[in-house]
């Protein structure tokens, strides 16, 4: 059984409308917007000038309805609403947990759904974001790694997640109102259920969405996305996003790394390292974080500590530590407190920053690596978890 939700649930009924044939506006790069405006009878002479005001209403004002768009001519404002909709999925269910965690069950087209957790903190609000449903890897630690890869999100799903936690943090900007810099959502991790390399074009096209500077506006340095360790993709990664990268990391020797993260046979530690050494971002001011979860006996002795020191040498780094965050029919248990601390002192005393990452959300099924859709968990008896978590 999942553990109680403590103290806010939301269930939003579901919709029934039929399907829409307008072009959904929400997800489409400059470029393909700019076409489709012209294509829908935007004179050429002014597509420039068009995209940039719907832009500036979708992603900026958070606006819906063309109607609305007020310093469009009505006529073209019929026109938008002919070929156009502002579409985005459709939130389930709300939970919040008693430390303040929100996570959002949303559906998409076809019926699927994705988990999307915000997390509020004293100088910032994280918001983890999906890429796929369900997941292309078997991570054995992970509650989201036993439910099968069912399909690629689409850059229009991708934002749509951002967009639905701004509608319900109530952060859009308000007309007639001074700006408001203060942000609720200030940060973005691609952390959620996927692997974001294995969905490049779509995870780019959203995050050059929300980066951009006349809409959302999110600094690249404040969206990190985290890979399993996708080899070809992670140059890709710098070139084409220019985000934070993000490493699960989780093992120090090959051997187990292969059964904690098994893409790890396809790209080894070595090669791996070797991708991050040569990442353009890596600096001082732009450290790969490697993400380090402590699981009781399996990877967290003093020698694994002095292995994860000596093979990050050379790769300006930072080492998240993650307390294990048990699912139902989990096949690990987290680590002693003290063990957690002894691992972290000897990283640190190696002249890294090794902070241990506080769990957030774990009475709602919230936290690193419990993520997994609840119709999915519905469908599964425990047994039947336990099984796949075995292999």
């Amino acid at each position: 059984m999942d553990a109680p939700i403590t103290q806010d649930v939301m269930t939003i009924p579901r919709k029934t409308a039929e399907a829409d044939p307008r072009v959904n506006i929400v997800g489409l790069t400059r470029d393909q917007l700019r076409d489709a405006l012209i294509e829908a009878g935007t004179p050429e002479k002014q597509a420039k000038m068009r995209l940039n005001q719907v832009w500036q209403w979708v992603y900026y004002w958070g606006v819906r309805d063309f109607g609305e768009m007020t310093n469009l001519a009505k006529a073209y404002r019929a026109l938008l609403d002919e070929s156009f909709r502002i579409a985005l999925p459709e939130m389930v269910s709300r939970q919040v947990s008693e430390d303040g965690t929100r996570k959002y069950l949303v559906r998409i087209a076809g019926g699927h759904e994705v988990e999307v957790v915000y997390i509020p903190e004293a100088d910032r609000g994280t918001l983890c974001i999906s890429s796929q449903v369900g997941c292309t890897l078997t991570c054995s630690f992970c509650h989201t790694g036993t439910q099968k890869l069912v399909r690629n999100l689409t850059p229009s799903e991708i934002v749509g997640q951002i967009m639905l936690a701004r509608d319900d943090l109530g952060e859009w900007p308000k007309r007639g109102e001074a700006k408001d810099e203060t942000r609720l959502l200030s940060n973005i991790v691609l952390m959620g259920m996927g692997e974001p390399l294995y969905n490049f074009d779509n995870v780019r096209d959203a995050m050059k969405i929300a980066m951009d500077g006349e809409g959302i506006a999110l600094s690249r340095r404040r969206i990190t996305l985290s890979t399993s360790g996708v080899v070809p993709e992670i140059a890709r990664c710098a070139e084409e996003i220019g985000c934070q990268l993000a490493v699960s990391f989780h093992a120090t020797t090959d051997e187990v790394r292969n059964k904690l993260v098994p893409i790890n046979k396809r790209w080894n530690i070595e090669t791996l390292l070797a991708a991050l050494k040569a990442y353009p971002k890596a600096s001082n001011s732009e450290r790969i974080t490697f993400e380090y979860v402590m699981l009781k006996d399996v990877n967290d002795t003093d020698a694994d500590a002095r292995r994860l020191v000596k093979l990050l040498e050379g790769i300006p780094a930072k080492i998240n530590l993650i307390p294990f965050n048990e699912w139902p029919g989990a096949p690990y248990e987290r680590s002693d407190w003290s063990r957690i601390k002894a691992f972290a002192d000897i990283v640190y005393k190696a002249g890294y920053a090794a902070p241990i990452r506080t769990p957030r959300g774990e009475d709602i099924m919230a936290a690193c690596g419990q993520l997994k859709s609840a119709t999915e968990r519905a469908r599964k008896t425990r047994r039947e978890i336990e099984a796949e978590a075995r292999g």
